[in-house]
Formats: structure tokens, C-alpha cells, sequence
């Protein structure tokens, strides 16, 4: 009974970081069409940056809030560089954020190396169910819920929200009305940036993270997000439960090489069922 406890805990942590990379690649693609795949590049500036502050001094807190605003420049600099020309098509767009994520791997060997880094983060254990788990784990968990809370005031109680929104649902009545969607569509990236070096910082303390790490991360936060729509943050953390929960029972009762294809499979069988339930916008 332990066991599971266990497993069921470390997956509510796991899906809390992929919660938080496919809410990156929500807010990016409702308010640019683009899928960023440059996502999981941000989660490995986060870990790798945190470790250097650290290194450097910065006390423990200062570190990772410093990768964080960091890495949402670096959110910045990708989107500049993917939708900062005007009528760039989203799909020309999409394949710069690929080439972006294989640049952003080159960067990071050439500063860094391919040694995987994990600073230290929150230690000791707390006992849950009768299960231990990693105090680190459960403050990931908790940091991907206020985020997403965040995130929803943000879309629906501030004008920044709205006019992101506006600036997804209909660009052209959004720039009638003065809103510069080129610069949302900046500020979406930036908080994509911000989001994935919010999961770096809190996921590498557990969980070791290298050049490699960014397409697991990108890939299973893409499925979260595609199970949410692309639209939802609250429905991509409920796909990211799925890949999070699934994936541990795999590696705890089968073979742990296989969680991810496994949990995989199931996030499919799942977004089969549920297809006929999807809005004509998700369908596309």
C-alpha cells in the first residue's frame, strides 16, 4: 500500500512539471497559433542556469528566481526571432522554434557541457498515506497549482489577459481596437519562457537534467497540452496527470524504461474516448 502511495505521489509531483512546460505551450500557441517547440530548451536553461547562480553565490531562493526572469528573456528572444517579422506564417514559425531548440542545445554544451546538473534544492522527506515523499516533490506540485490559479486570474480578471485573449480569438478586431498583437504574442513567449525555467529550477533539485532532457520534457508536455485542447491550462494539468501518474505505476510495478511510451499510449487511448466531447476549435 506504501508502494502505491508512493508512486501515486511522485506522479501528482511529475505531472506538476509537465502541468507547468505545457502551459508554456498553451499560452503561446492561444495567443500566436504557434507550437513552440523550443518549450523544453527553457526547462534545461532553468535547471543549468539555477545551478550556476548558485555557483556563483546567490543565496538559495535568489538563485532560482534569477534563472526564472533569465530564461523568460530567453522566452523573449525565441519569440522575437520566430514571430518578430510580420505576416510570418505560424508553421514557418514553427519549424524557427525547432531550429531554436537544436541552437539552444549547441549553447548549452558549449557554457555548460554534457554533464546532467542537479543543484540542491528543498531537502527532507515528509510522510503522506503512509508513503515518504520528497519535500522538493510536493513543493513542485504546489508551485504548478498557484501557477495555473495565477494563470487563469491573469486570462480572466486583468486587461493584460484580455488582451491576450483578444489577440488570439480575433487579431484583426484586436489591432482595430489598438492592441499590438505582435507584441502579445512577444509577451506569450516570454511567459512560456518564465514557465518552463519555473519547472527547470523546481524539477532539476529531484530529477537530474542535461542537454538530452529537453525532448522528454517537450514531448509529454505536449501531450498534456494537446489533451487540454491547446487551449485549457486546467485540462492540460489533468492530461499531465495521466502522463505523470501513469508513467510511475509503469516504472514502479513494470519496467521503467517503458513509462513513457506506456503513459503515452494511455494519453491516446484517453484522447480517443473523449474526441467526440472536443469543440469544433480543439478539433482542429
Amino acid at each position: 500500500m506504501s508502494d502505491l502511495a508512493t508512486y501515486l505521489l511522485s506522479g501528482l509531483a511529475l505531472a506538476g512539471s509537465f502541468a507547468l512546460v505545457g502551459s508554456g505551450i498553451v499560452v503561446v500557441y492561444r495567443v500566436t497559433h504557434v507550437l513552440n517547440f523550443a518549450q523544453g530548451s527553457f526547462v534545461v536553461f532553468g535547471a543549468f542556469l539555477s545551478q550556476t547562480f548558485r555557483q556563483l553565490g546567490l543565496p538559495p531562493g535568489l538563485s532560482e528566481l534569477a534563472a526564472v526572469i533569465v530564461t523568460g528573456l530567453i522566452g523573449f528572444v525565441v519569440g522575437a526571432i520566430a514571430i518578430g517579422k510580420p505576416g510570418t506564417h505560424p508553421m514557418t514559425s514553427l519549424l524557427i522554434t525547432l531550429g531554436m531548440s537544436l541552437v539552444s542545445a549547441a549553447v548549452i554544451i558549449a557554457v555548460w557541457g554534457q554533464n546532467p546538473v542537479s543543484p540542491v534544492g528543498i531537502t527532507g522527506t515528509v510522510r503522506l498515506f503512509g508513503a515518504e515523499i520528497e519535500t522538493q516533490r510536493l513543493l513542485t506540485l504546489a508551485v504548478a497549482v498557484v501557477t495555473l490559479a495565477a494563470m487563469s486570474l491573469l486570462f480572466t480578471r486583468t486587461d493584460i489577459g484580455r488582451a491576450l485573449t483578444a489577440a488570439a480569438s480575433n487579431p484583426r478586431a484586436a489591432r482595430l481596437v489598438g492592441i499590438d498583437t505582435r507584441v502579445m504574442g512577444l509577451l506569450s513567449f516570454t511567459i512560456a519562457g518564465v514557465l518552463g525555467g519555473l519547472a527547470g529550477v523546481l524539477i532539476a533539485p529531484t530529477t537530474a537534467v542535461s542537454v538530452t532532457s529537453d525532448l522528454p520534457f517537450v514531448l509529454s508536455a505536449l501531450a498534456a497540452a494537446v489533451f487540454g485542447g491547446l487551449r485549457s491550462p486546467w485540462m492540460t494539468f489533468v492530461g499531465a496527470l495521466v502522463l505523470g501518474v501513469t508513467g510511475q505505476l509503469v516504472a514502479g510495478y513494470a519496467n521503467g524504461s517503458y513509462q513513457t511510451q506506456i503513459a503515452l499510449i494511455m494519453m491516446l487511448v484517453i484522447m480517443i474516448a473523449r474526441s467526440r466531447s472536443f469543440t469544433a476549435e480543439e478539433a482542429k
